[in-house]
């Protein structure tokens, strides 16, 4: 079909942005809220980083069989649906009094609606732009909602919370998904393939329960230490995952569409850019979660403070977000995405280095500074690097794996951060250490990935 004007574009491409960025915001707004939620429902910091965790990996669980449902449903209802889905998740989380109803409203039904909402967004910038150059534009438009999103959640998140209690941050998002759903009746939907595939109902049950085994263990090794239940929990999600393996290919030949096709995996180039997205929202998701419980439990923070110490990290993904279309004409996605990773991890040695219990504010910036501009430079170049490996026709699977490895990132980091902080009586000093020490070995195994990448340029695509 041919190009949008710049109008049309602007239709299309905004409602998906915003779609992108709420998604993004819950998934960082909470960590602001840790203390004044536990306090207000009667949990603990251990219960809202579960309600964290469990949004995050509802997603990840649900991302793959909601990019097969676009084919089946059509991009623009599920996009809608989830929506609609989204909003009542966080109407629910409103009003919620103990952690169940907070766990139902925002990480059940905020990540189903997640789920569904946010495969249709990369595949419709797909399907109604032909041009290269364009498509990657606006891939980076909403890779860079993406970032802005988690960007701005703590500061947002913060600013609500102190303000007008941690219900209004939900009741915010209730207000912007309603006027996306307004925007969204401007979406054309192309023409889908026919015939429609079938839902692989099975391999959807097990990609969804390898993952909640997997990061469940993580969970409990909180309490638990490494060994023992949680081990075992952990080692049967990859048991489940390695049979969801052998699922797929054996219902590919028989003639079955699977819920993704195994040739996903086979391509270099493409895997180790999902291991970059899977290891860039591990690391971004989890320090924000570990800098938030330090100030917040051993600072004595409130919301707003401590979404203000992390502008510098906001700063550092807008500005880095916003460079991204000119920094990917001049520079390979893989160089890119190395650079990123080498950023986030001086910027993770800066706070580990100055940051103290009884340092100055100050002390925070170059660190939190750096982590944010590492990280928005490889957004958008992770995004580029694994969506041009793949032709037109194989998009909405892709768009399902990606989306799904990167929220089963977010989902491993806050675990793994939290297990390590909330396994101790005074989440500071060491175990604030170690928590960083830890993330920082995932930024340098970022790098490593981004190394491997072979040198085909994919890049000037975007």
């Amino acid at each position: 079909m041919p190009q949008p004007g710049r109008v049309a574009a602007r239709g299309i491409v905004l409602p998906l942005a915003l779609s992108q960025f709420i998604a993004s915001y819950a998934a960082t707004n909470m960590n602001v809220a840790i203390s004044a939620i536990a306090a207000d429902i009667g949990t603990t910091v251990f219960g809202v980083q579960t309600a964290i965790t469990l949004f995050t990996l509802t997603m990840a669980a649900l991302m793959v069989p909601g990019s097969k449902l676009t084919d089946i449903w059509g991009r623009k209802t599920c996009l809608v649906a989830g929506l609609v889905v989204y909003g009542a998740g966080a109407v629910l989380a409103t009003f919620a009094q103990g952690l169940g109803l907070l766990i139902a409203g925002y990480s059940l039904l905020q990540g189903i609606g997640s789920a569904l909402l946010i495969p249709p967004i990369y595949i419709l910038i797909t399907v109604a732009f032909d041009d290269v150059a364009a498509r990657a534009r606006y891939f980076g438009v909403v890779s860079g909602a993406a970032g802005l999103g988690a960007a701005a959640g703590p500061l947002v998140g913060g600013l609500v919370t102190t303000q007008f209690g941690w219900r209004a941050s939900f009741l915010l998002q209730v207000l912007v998904v309603a006027w996306i759903v307004v925007l969204a009746r401007r979406i054309v939907d192309p023409p889908r393939p026919r015939p429609l595939p079938r839902f692989d109902v099975l391999g959807a049950v097990l990609a969804a329960a390898g993952m909640v085994l997997l990061v469940g263990g993580v969970l409990r090794t909180a309490g638990a230490g490494w060994t023992g239940g949680p081990l075992a929990w952990m080692a049967a999600g990859l048991a489940v995952l390695a049979g969801f393996a052998v699922h797929i290919r054996a219902r590919e030949k028989k003639g079955e569409a699977p819920l993704c096709s195994p040739a996903l995996f086979r391509d270099r180039t493409s895997n180790l850019g999902l291991v970059t997205q899977h290891l860039q929202w591990l690391v971004l998701q989890g320090s924000f979660f570990v800098i938030s419980v330090f100030l917040q439990q051993v600072r004595g923070y409130n919301a707003i403070q401590t979404g203000l110490v992390l502008v510098p990290a906001t700063i550092g993904i807008l500005l880095s977000s916003a460079a991204a279309p000119r920094l990917a004409r001049r520079h390979s996605q893989r160089r890119l995405i190395r650079a990123g990773f080498s950023t986030t991890t001086a910027g993770l040695l800066l706070l580990l280095a100055l940051a103290r219990a009884d340092s100055g504010v100050l002390s925070f910036v170059p660190g939190l500074f750096l982590l944010g501009v590492g990280i928005g430079i490889m957004l958008t170049a992770s995004v580029n690097l694994v969506q041009s490996s793949w032709p037109d026709s194989a998009q909405g699977e892709i768009s399902g794996v990606s989306r799904s490895v990167s929220n089963l990132g977010s989902s491993l980091g806050t675990a793994l951060a939290g297990s390590i902080l909330t396994g101790a009586a005074h989440p500071g000093g060491h175990p604030f250490a170690v928590a960083l020490v830890t993330l920082g070995g995932f930024a340098l195994l970022g790098v490593l990935s981004a190394l491997l990448i072979p040198r085909r340029d994919l890049t000037r695509e975007g």
